[in-house]
C-alpha cells in the first residue's frame, strides 16, 4: 500500500474530535533520503539525528501548530509518485482538545458553547 493511502486510512480511522497526530516515517532506500526530504519539506517533517526512523511528522486537524492533513497527504503522494517507498507508525494521537481564544468578559455560557462547537 502506498504511503498516501496508508495515511488516508489512518485519518479515516480516527475519531471525529481528533486534534493532532504524530507519526514517524522511514524510507526503504536511504540513498533517496535527500529526494524524500525535499518532498517532505512542504509538511515540515522533522528529521531525526540518530534514530531508527527518519522523520517525525506532526499533523493538525482543525487548528494548531502542525501541518494540515491534506498537506501531509500531498507530500506523501509526491513520495509515492517519485517511487520512494517507506513505512510509517503512529506515535501519538490527541483528541478532544479545543483551541484557546480570548474570552475575557464573556459569560460562561458563551465559553461552554464555543467549546462544544469546536469539539465536534
Amino acid at each position: 500500500m502506498s504511503l498516501a493511502d496508508t495515511f488516508q486510512q489512518i485519518i479515516d480511522s480516527l475519531p471525529q474530535d481528533w486534534t493532532d497526530l504524530e507519526f514517524d516515517l522511514r524510507i526503504a532506500d536511504e540513498s533517496r533520503y535527500v529526494d524524500a526530504a525535499i518532498y517532505l519539506a512542504t509538511c515540515n517533517a522533522q528529521p531525526y539525528s540518530h534514530h531508527d526512523w527518519h522523520w517525525r511528522v506532526l499533523v493538525a486537524h482543525h487548528f494548531g501548530h502542525a501541518a494540515a492533513a491534506p498537506t501531509v497527504h500531498g507530500a506523501l503522494q509526491l513520495l509515492d509518485d517519485a517511487g520512494i517507498e517507506g513505512e510509517m507508525v503512529v506515535r501519538e494521537l490527541r483528541e478532544g482538545r479545543v483551541e484557546v481564544t480570548q474570552m475575557w468578559g464573556r459569560p460562561h455560557s458563551v465559553r461552554d458553547e464555543f467549546a462544544r462547537l469546536r469539539a465536534q
